[in-house]
């Protein structure tokens, strides 16, 4: 099951940006793993935002906020083209919460690490991915 964190300075979103972008992001995550929209899988696809004291988490050069997005997803979970449309969109998505431009793209990383088979677990027992794409093929038709 995906799950995707942010990280990012203290006060930069408002309470409600901050709800509203935790929604968007497991929604995100989810619409680019070609899950489908269901009650079942929407509970499944975790996101927890995290904010750091401020001055916690910058760069050497100045002192704008930077934005770190850690997407764990099953192993094969996304292509290629899968990745680069979730880097694309949750890039998209931060900025916009945090009322920024394309221009402030560099500040937003995201990183996707894929959890390899056999080494996800829920409920006692091991996630397996063809076990998950069975269930959205089943939830599909």
């Amino acid at each position: 099951m995906p799950m995707i964190q942010l990280t990012l300075p203290a006060g930069v979103l408002s309470a409600d940006a901050r709800s509203a972008l935790q929604k968007t992001l497991a929604t995100t995550l989810l619409t680019w793993e070609g899950a489908p929209d269901t009650a079942f899988f929407r509970a499944q696809a975790w996101c927890r935002i995290d904010e750091v004291p401020e001055g916690a988490f910058g760069t050497a050069e100045d002192d704008l906020p930077r934005f770190r997005v850690d997407a764990t997803v099953p192993d094969g979970a996304l292509s290629e083209r899968r990745k680069a449309g979730l880097i694309q969109q949750v890039t998209a998505d931060v900025l916009a919460a945090a009322g920024l431009t394309d221009a402030d793209g560099l500040r937003v990383w995201v990183l996707i690490h894929e959890q390899p088979e056999g080494t996800w677990g829920a409920a006692g027992n091991i996630v397996r991915f063809a076990e998950l794409k069975a269930l959205a093929a089943g939830a599909r038709a």
